[in-house]
């Protein structure tokens, strides 16, 4: 496709760097190594554009809030910028398995009000979808499932921190996925969830399968998934899907209780998440696979299915109007 911007390519991490090269990791901990507060040198030393980071020292909890530039869904700025901010995180910390972490707690959460994250770049999928740009699909699936798997099994070595989805607003398709693949979700009870993917003749291919069958039976996952509809936060409490249950407006308190103050329970849960990838193992692998599948799928879609996906890329750019307004 010619002028299109290319995706940083999220799974370079895989490839070995030349021998004169440094990980990004690396270069971090040398700069903030002789700092007094680490973590605060960190943010210091970042600048983002689509995220508004914010430290509570006390609690070790790095809150990280979708702070949309563009349409609120995962852009290909987004993306890149969610690689760095983990890949930031990540490098905070020295040797696997040291006993005082220098963050317990990562939380993904949003400034746009009613907003979570409104899912895939639906825009940019139509147009690759036209062009038959196969590649360029498959570097953002598997860029998005990268993203999802460093979050789901921390940061993708098993370093003793936990994610965390405050969800403040609704969280649709790659969204939801999204927020699936946090250890925690914590909602408020206007909050919305959705898959909406089936209405245009395709199915959520970067995650919700993996982390949906792993805290509801299959059946109903798949239910879920099929059925295109909206569910409550109190719906997917219910069901198990969502952890945390909380009042509008009381999410971050809500967060807090769970958690306890001075790392009252760290030490619990983050035995608890261990345990529960042991039992239902989340693989690179896996998600990727089902990705592919994915991109198989949207270059069959015809053009009534295409047009039925940018009619929710127009819903989307008036919500965006609405809540800027």
């Amino acid at each position: 496709m010619v002028g299109h911007p290319q995706l940083i390519d999220l799974v370079q991490d895989r490839i070995a760097p030349e021998p004169s090269a440094k990980p990004a990791e690396q270069l971090l901990a040398e700069l903030v190594g002789g700092a007094d507060d680490p973590v605060q040198a960190a943010l210091d030393a970042h600048e983002f554009s689509e995220f508004d980071l914010d430290y509570d020292p006390d609690e070790k909890i790095l809150f990280c809030y979708f702070d949309f530039a563009g349409r609120p869904c995962f852009t290909e700025s987004v993306l890149a910028e969610a690689r760095a901010v983990q890949r930031m995180a990540r490098g905070l910390f020295g040797e696997k398995g040291e006993s005082e972490p220098p963050l317990r707690y990562l939380v993904l959460g949003s400034r746009q009000p009613g907003v979570w994250n409104l899912g895939g770049d639906l825009e940019l999928f139509a147009q690759l979808i036209r062009d038959r740009d196969r590649a360029a699909l498959r570097r953002y699936a598997h860029a998005s499932c990268e993203i999802g798997y460093t979050n789901a099994t921390g940061l993708g070595f098993d370093l003793p921190i936990i994610s965390v989805a405050l969800v403040q607003g609704d969280a649709l398709g790659g969204g939801f996925e999204a927020a699936l693949s946090s250890n925690v979700i914590v909602a408020e009870r206007s909050a919305k969830f959705g898959l909406p993917e089936i209405l245009f003749n395709l199915f959520p291919g970067m995650g919700a399968y993996t982390f949906l069958t792993r805290r509801v039976a299959p059946g109903l996952a798949e239910r879920i998934i099929m059925s295109g509809e909206l569910y409550s936060a109190e719906q997917l409490h219910a069901m198990g899907a969502v952890d945390v249950l909380a009042p509008d407006g009381q999410a971050v308190a809500a967060f807090y209780d769970f958690i306890g103050r001075g790392g009252k329970r760290y030490a619990a849960l983050r035995a608890l998440y261990r345990a529960r990838r042991l039992v239902n193992t989340v693989t690179f692998e896996e998600m990727t696979r089902i990705a592919d599948l994915w991109v198989e799928a949207a270059l069959k879609l015809d053009e009534a299915g295409l047009k039925r996906m940018l009619r929710l890329v127009a819903a989307q750019e008036r919500r965006t109007l609405r809540t800027r307004a």
